[in-house]
């Protein structure tokens, strides 16, 4: 990271979401970590208080939309209203995992289009530009109005299993939508990439098909944005074995973990999950299959250069993925 600019007039602040990740950006930029006071009233409102200073700064909002998403969001807005009516000179939200991005269209009838909302809002309270990673659909960068930098923790992930030097070796996308992931990841690894062609039943139940390429005697990594509740990823990982696959590795952004995914992961053929820090995991739910990775220094790389005018998409060129 550079460190030739002054990081005077920078803050960061956070809500409650991801404190754990707040600390180690901070600790990064070399910057102290911002005071804000976030609680609830009696009634249950959220209250918002920052505790400096920061009329004329450049302000970053760390915040991740995950459990309770509806609290955590509320925390966001508020603390960006809060930040505009300090009088900061910039407001940039930091969401690492951006809740409510699955509902991106209309699938079915009568139904919402709630991340456009949630844009909405985030623009509407006073963000001047969001700094994402992982988006579930990229197409969500344009539901936002303002600018939005959008990270990859490709890099993170895959550099993990380069080290571990595994040998005959297929990335595997656990559906078609994921297949730009699995490129990208089998283009990193050097790699072939395999599909899992399945059928969804419902928003908890999906069916596996057949897989289309070739995993018998194959060490396979399986990649995805997301893990919720697990079914999908630990159906995948059943499917592969049957079909000969050796062992069982996945690497996901984003650890949801919603129940009964910790279970299923536990009883699982998978080796090992590998997730980002983008959404913390309680110690109550850690297990030793889940190894997380922190994606502190990539955050905080993209900050400081968001702070110092110079490129974000420069940090993509290494790991072959278009901005």
């Amino acid at each position: 990271m550079s460190k030739s600019h002054n990081n005077n007039n920078l803050v960061v602040l956070a809500g409650n979401s991801n404190l754990q990740l707040f600390k180690e950006i901070c600790a990064h930029l070399n910057v102290p970590e911002g005071k804000t006071l976030v609680t609830k009233f009696p009634e249950g409102e959220t209250h918002v208080q920052i505790q400096q200073n920061i009329r004329g700064r450049d302000v970053f909002i760390v915040q991740s939309t995950c459990t309770p998403p509806n609290d955590h969001l509320m925390e966001l807005l508020i603390l960006i209203d809060a930040a505009r009516r300090a009088s900061a000179s910039r407001i940039t939200a930091v969401l690492p995992f951006f809740g409510y991005a699955r509902q991106d269209r209309k699938d079915k009838p009568r139904v919402p289009i709630t991340a456009k909302l949630v844009a909405n809002l985030v623009t509407v309270s006073g963000a001047d530009r969001v700094l994402a990673m992982d988006l579930h659909a990229g197409q969500i960068q344009g539901f936002f109005d303002i600018p939005v930098d959008h990270l990859y923790s490709i890099n993170v992930l895959s550099g993990y299993f380069r080290k571990k030097k595994l040998k005959n070796l297929v990335v595997v996308t656990p559906d078609v939508g994921g297949l730009k992931m699995a490129r990208a990841y089998a283009k990193v690894l050097g790699a072939p990439f395999a599909i899992v062609d399945k059928r969804r039943e419902s928003d908890r139940k999906t069916q596996v098909m057949n897989i289309v390429g070739e995993v018998k005697g194959q060490n396979v990594l399986l990649v995805d944005d997301l893990i919720s509740t697990g079914g999908s990823l630990v159906e995948a990982a059943q499917a592969l074995k049957k079909e000969g696959a050796l062992d069982v590795y996945a690497a996901v952004v984003h650890a949801v973990l919603a129940d009964p995914a910790i279970e299923r992961i536990k009883n699982s053929n998978l080796k090992e999950l590998v997730v980002t820090n983008s959404i913390p995991i309680p110690k109550k739910r850690q297990i030793s299959k889940i190894k997380v990775l922190s994606v502190a220094s990539l955050l905080a790389e993209a900050i400081m250069r968001i702070h110092s005018n110079e490129s974000v998409s420069s940090l993509f060129a290494r790991v072959g993925v278009e901005a």
